[in-house]
């Protein structure tokens, strides 16, 4: 590696980790509470948050790989589009991040990982797992809050989150004004709750070799089938972190916080 391309990925990580620290510092640290149930979760409030205001919804559904107990691996992606100060001042917003511990799933989902990519059957007709349950009870609790625009809620996912994604749309459909999976996937029958109601705008790598794309593609296939109209994103580079491309598109956010529910 020569020095000119040393300092561009020493800048790269530096800026990362820089990004990580100020999201880890604006976020706060709760936990909800559910009988004997517990779910840990991050949450930022706007800037000059104000009980007399209205503000939207951002529920984030982090991937497999951060889960854990540490109520911190859960910002690794996608928690710093947040804390921008210009996008703190153009779209107010508290922004949820809670996170599954590490031996379960957002999605009810048997998943096989001794093949890439990984072979997933989604279970919808099951009960949600624990975790996902808890976060559904989380959003209740939250959009009765005064300060909430219930008509601006949206939820966003990566990977084990991009299914967590469409099953919770599945689950609650109502609650949705949009919704933003990203390399996911889910039971393509099921968009038959929300086709109608939920703008979708869905990301996904060509050459993902973790979770097949064919996923991402069999949703949208159904969603168009059903009279749908989702916006759809393959990137013919990106493997696996079609996050990274998807968080860097300029209209991502403006796209998002444009939705409302029944418009």
């Amino acid at each position: 590696m020569t020095n000119r391309t040393v300092l561009p990925v020493l800048y790269l990580m530096l800026h990362t980790v820089l990004s990580f620290a100020q999201a880890d510092s604006l976020y706060q640290k709760e936990k909800f509470v559910s009988g004997e149930d517990t779910l840990l979760y991050r949450i930022l409030y706007p800037d000059d948050f104000s009980a007399d205001k209205k503000y939207p919804v951002v529920l984030f559904l982090h991937g497999a790989g951060e889960r854990g107990n540490d109520n911190k691996a859960q910002l690794i992606h996608g928690s710093e589009m947040f804390v921008h100060d210009s996008i703190r001042e153009r779209f107010p917003a508290i922004v949820i991040f809670p996170q599954c511990p590490v031996e379960d799933y957002w999605a009810n989902a048997r998943v096989k990982r001794k093949r890439t990519p990984i072979k997933i059957r989604f279970r919808y007709g099951r009960k949600p797992t624990k975790p996902l349950r808890l976060v559904m009870e989380l959003m209740d609790s939250i959009t009765k809050m005064p300060v909430v625009e219930e008509d601006r809620v949206y939820v966003m996912g990566l990977s084990m989150g991009g299914m967590g994604t469409f099953e919770i749309l599945y689950r609650k459909p109502e609650m949705f004004a949009a919704a933003i999976p990203i390399c996911g996937g889910g039971k393509p029958r099921s968009v038959k709750k929300y086709v109608s109601q939920v703008p979708l705008w869905i990301f996904h790598g060509a050459k993902d070799d973790v979770v097949n794309p064919l996923l991402s593609v069999n949703m949208v296939e159904r969603l168009l089938k059903e009279g749908g109209n989702p916006r759809f994103t393959l990137y013919e580079n990106a493997n696996h972190n079609s996050w990274d491309p998807a968080f860097a598109e300029p209209e991502l956010l403006p796209w998002l916080f444009s939705k409302t529910l029944n418009n």
